[in-house]
């Protein structure tokens, strides 16, 4: 199944976040228990990674009056062979 990074932004004054993780803990109680925010080092953004089958199954995670400004990226680890064999590709 695919994994995906959820990165979601809010605005930068407290009471900003407060309302996004108030809309995430309503919106799936899971996902706070699971997300990882930067608000404490001035980053106002939740990072969460989650194993579904598509980008839209992603972005439906997201709290609605965020969906805009979150990015979802799909993640992939590389095994060393892969990269091997896209090395050797570039000589072609």
């Amino acid at each position: 199944m695919p994994r995906y990074l959820l990165e979601i932004r809010h605005s930068n004054e407290h009471e900003g976040c407060v309302r996004a993780l108030e809309a995430i803990a309503n919106f799936g109680p899971h996902l706070v228990t699971n997300a990882e925010f930067g608000c404490q080092d001035g980053v106002h953004t939740g990072w969460l990674i989650v194993d579904v089958d598509s980008h839209d199954d992603a972005r439906r995670i997201v709290p609605p009056q965020y969906r805009n400004d979150s990015k979802v990226v799909q993640l992939k680890k590389w095994s060393k062979e892969e990269i091997q064999e896209m090395v050797e590709g570039l000589g072609s």
